[in-house]
């Protein structure tokens, strides 16, 4: 069993949109210190990655990205442990950056990996002179088809350096804990994002991804379906794996791992293999009624709107012939005569 120290997995990391913008892969962000734009502007066309430094708040559970700029950063592709990076420039950026903000401190760093590299952990003790606690966050700005892939999630991965403490009496041993990552944006900073998007969300609906706040069209609802059940189903297939390489023995039992999973069975419906036929009648008498109650709404909405264009085709042909419109009184009256006539025709 092993166990991490010096860190919650609790820990939230929160990004806002001036950090990570979310807009289709075909298309470049138009704001100056949006991550994705560092790597369109210095590393488009090759398999480079860029580096940049976060800036925020460290609340202890929460991690509060709020503001990011990029640095120079060169690496050896083949020698992963020879790397440069300019530590006089950030020195000068943080002093910049104090004048106009000084709540906003550096938090960490972050790079377009697109996973782990072998010379993070190396860098993560760069960022200690800075920071207590750096968050080094990695962000996929892959090709359109990569994005496709995982549709509807965030291609960014959060992660804290902790110390892994082993049963077998082993050193610990610095490694990299995963944690929970989010974007979270203010009312001001949402209106600034709709505005950006005006310009440069597609006019083609069909072909268009889910924007960062949310699309209103049934294409992008159903795109954020298609991409949830598609991480469903790579989570799983993750699961899946997992076990059976602890199972051959390849790799060691983490009872913190097999507890969240036990959690997970658990959360299932009590004999969901002996009535599955039933439980899949059930909700497909459910899905049914929903659909009835949607065809009808559908239903009287048309008819209503029918009315109100029957009533505004008239109401234009009395103005045209200059005919007063009919009172509620007459509307009555004539209504009384209507049931009069009927009365006498009984």
């Amino acid at each position: 069993m092993t166990s991490w120290t010096s860190t919650s997995t609790s820990t939230v990391c929160e990004v806002h949109p001036l950090v990570l913008l979310i807009i289709p892969p075909s298309l470049y962000l138009l704001t100056k210190h949006a991550t994705a734009d560092h790597h369109a502007r210095a590393a488009k066309g090759s398999k480079k990655r860029v580096v940049g430094c976060l800036l925020g708040q460290d609340n202890g559970n929460v991690i509060n990205v709020a503001n990011s700029f990029a640095v120079p950063f060169e690496e050896d592709e083949k020698d992963p442990k020879t790397w440069f990076l300019d530590h006089d420039f950030i020195e000068g950026m943080m002093e910049m950056f104090k004048k106009v903000n000084a709540r906003e401190k550096l938090i960490g760093f972050y790079h377009t990996g697109p996973s782990l590299r072998a010379s993070d952990l190396e860098i993560n003790e760069l960022f200690k002179r800075w920071s207590n606690r750096p968050v080094m966050v990695v962000i996929n700005v892959g090709n359109s088809d990569d994005l496709n892939k995982d549709e509807g999630e965030i291609p960014a991965e959060a992660y804290v350096q902790v110390e892994e403490v082993r049963e077998d009496g082993s050193p610990p041993a610095k490694t990299f804990l995963h944690i929970p990552s989010q974007i979270v944006a203010e009312e001001a900073e949402e209106i600034g994002v709709e505005h950006l998007l005006r310009d440069v969300r597609p006019t083609n609906t069909t072909n268009a991804n889910i924007s960062l706040l949310g699309g209103e069209t049934l294409t992008t609802r159903v795109g954020a379906l298609l991409g949830a059940l598609r991480g469903l189903t790579n989570r799983l297939s993750t699961i899946s794996k997992y076990l059976d390489d602890v199972q051959s023995g390849k790799l060691r039992t983490n009872h913190a791992i097999l507890y969240d999973l036990q959690e997970i069975v658990t959360l299932l419906p009590s004999g969901a293999e002996d009535s599955t036929e039933e439980m899949l009648t059930a909700v497909s008498r459910e899905g049914n009624d929903s659909h009835v109650v949607l065809y009808l709404s559908s239903l009287i909405r048309a008819v209503v709107k029918l009315h109100d264009l029957v009533d505004n085709k008239l109401s234009n042909s009395r103005a045209e012939l200059g005919l007063p419109e009919p009172t509620k009184e007459k509307k009555e009256e004539k209504s009384d005569e209507d049931k009069k006539t009927e009365t006498e025709k009984k």
